[in-house]
């Protein structure tokens, strides 16, 4: 959860410095986009929140916190693919 929360503070400059350079043949993605970076930091915080809650054995923050994994993987993979279209081939 640490890790997500200093990823979304340092948005800018893992921006800049990672996520909107292309990758070999791969041009960037939705993560180089604040929303979609924010989307994937928030994704990295919600897995130590399921760590966490597995850790505890509460059961209904494992179900909180697996649909919001799942829902924000949705949403990755609708502005990946959008973001895809977009490209000039």
């Amino acid at each position: 959860m640490v890790v997500g929360s200093l990823l979304a503070l340092a948005r800018r400059a893992v921006i800049g410095r990672v996520t909107s350079r292309s990758l070999g043949s791969l041009a960037p993605g939705w993560a180089a986009t604040d929303h979609g970076y924010l989307v994937y930091a928030f994704l990295v915080v919600d897995l130590g929140l399921l760590v966490l809650a597995i850790g505890l054995g509460s059961v209904a923050l494992i179900a909180a916190a697996a649909l919001a994994f799942i829902l924000g993987s949705i949403a990755v993979l609708i502005g990946e693919v959008v973001v895809f279209r977009r490209l000039k081939r």
